[in-house]
């Protein structure tokens, strides 16, 4: 293998198991996973369940008694997940677990449904969709009981129904997506730039109107038919679903599904570059401002890229998604998968030589280590190592921003079919 190959060239030279067998084995590992996560919580210390599950769980059997799931403490989601967990009550706990892994792999099956329409042949699509299937975050996280498989394969339907110009059922999809997470809702806009005839798109590009006069005739193509289909049935949907829970739990759910999240302000250890600062303005009147400000950076890069890449819808989701979680006031491990399940897609897109690809995933774990070697010392020892904590986080930082900037870089926005040979 050369320096200067390109490491999918390399990677796919080397696949050869067929599509069936990926996802066979993908899902053997993740059902011995469920399995294993009840020896590992009857005999071990450390629990293999994420604690998150049994919160989900306490809120459905809230609302099998005909109450609120909000009386369970820390749950802040939508009553919609308390609601599908129901059979954890009535048929085995297990339930929601399978749910969730069968979500995860309906996002694999999704991926590999879009890469198929962009072009790439089977086997190719296959091996794409190989670091998701059997990449250990999402295996491990779905298999323990995280939720978040639910919103990539919503997010990912819609992508693909997008792809297809079935714009309604699409729109469903998106709205049922940021119903159950708020960070989709920054699609909108590359989503309505994207929609937009590309006829008419080339057609102001050209224009020698003054950039006044052509903002003004961008103002009003947002009202093209489809723009407007997408944004009305999209936001029937999510105020739909809204208005009912509202109708049936009242201000609770406003308060913990949605206002929480925005006015969140979490001072505990988080990969976010900005815990430190909010951990030492808690008391402050200036800490719910400084909470708001921190939103500007993440406004201003969305913006940007929107209007940069709308064309290429995928790729600019992906890139919305990274900036997102990685200028977010709270990061955890899992928010990660946000936008993990949207790099198979982008993959195929990106020309980088293989060495340089291996460099970024190093720096990438590196980063993650480092943080969780002084998180490790306050949660576990008590060490006062909050300093440390955060320079790894603004270390880590650099890190995401340069992995993006080397991706935004090696991108070419070319058909794959004239880049990938079709099997």
């Amino acid at each position: 293998m050369s320096p200067t190959e390109h490491w999918e060239e390399w990677f796919l030279s080397h696949h050869r198991v067929p599509p069936a067998g990926v996802f066979g084995v993908a899902s053997l590992a993740r059902v011995a996973l469920v399995f294993y996560g009840l020896f590992q919580d009857r005999t071990l210390r450390v629990r293999y369940t994420d604690i998150d599950y049994h919160v989900f769980t306490d809120a459905a059997r809230f609302v099998t008694e005909g109450r609120s799931p909000y009386l369970r403490a820390t749950y802040r989601y939508t009553p919609l997940l308390a609601w599908l967990l129901i059979p954890n009550i009535y048929v085995s706990d297990l339930f929601g677990k399978f749910l969730f892994i069968s979500c995860d792999l309906l996002t694999a099956f999704l991926l590999y449904s879009l890469l198929l329409l962009k072009g790439l042949g089977r086997r190719h699509a296959c091996g794409y969709c190989v670091f998701w299937l059997l990449n250990p975050l999402p295996v491990v996280v779905s298999s323990r009981g995280n939720a978040d498989s639910i919103v990539a394969s919503l997010v990912l339907m819609a992508l693909y129904l997008i792809e297809k110009r079935l714009v309604a059922c699409a729109a469903v999809f998106y709205g049922f997506a940021v119903h159950m997470k708020m960070y989709p809702v920054t699609y909108i806009l590359p989503i309505a730039l994207h929609l937009l005839s590309v006829r008419d798109d080339r057609s102001l590009c050209q224009s020698r109107y003054s950039f006044q006069a052509r903002f003004h005739e961008f103002l009003k193509r947002l009202f093209d038919r489809a723009v407007v289909l997408y944004v009305v049935v999209a936001g029937l949907t999510f105020f739909a679903l809204s208005f009912g829970f509202y109708y049936k739990y009242g201000w609770e759910f406003l308060e913990h599904t949605y206002l929480y999240h925005l006015t969140r302000r979490d001072i505990r250890h988080n990969f976010s570059p900005y815990f430190y600062m909010l951990y030492l303005t808690a008391e402050s009147k200036w800490s719910f401002a400084l909470g708001i400000a921190a939103f500007l950076p993440q406004f201003i890069l969305l913006l940007a890229v929107s209007f940069a890449y709308y064309r290429d819808l995928v790729f600019c989701c992906f890139l919305h998604t990274s900036i997102f979680v990685t200028f977010n006031k709270v990061c955890t491990s899992q928010y990660f998968l946000w936008y993990l399940c949207l790099l198979p897609l982008v993959m195929p897109l990106v020309r980088m030589p293989w060495k340089r690809a291996v460099v970024l995933l190093m720096l990438w774990f590196i980063g993650q280590a480092l943080w969780l070697a002084p998180a490790y010392l306050l949660e576990f020892q008590g060490k006062n190592t909050f300093l440390f904590i955060w320079l790894a986080g603004l270390f880590f930082l650099l890190i995401n921003c340069s992995i993006l900037i080397q991706i935004i870089s090696h991108y070419k926005e070319k058909p794959l079919t004239e880049r990938l040979k079709c099997d």
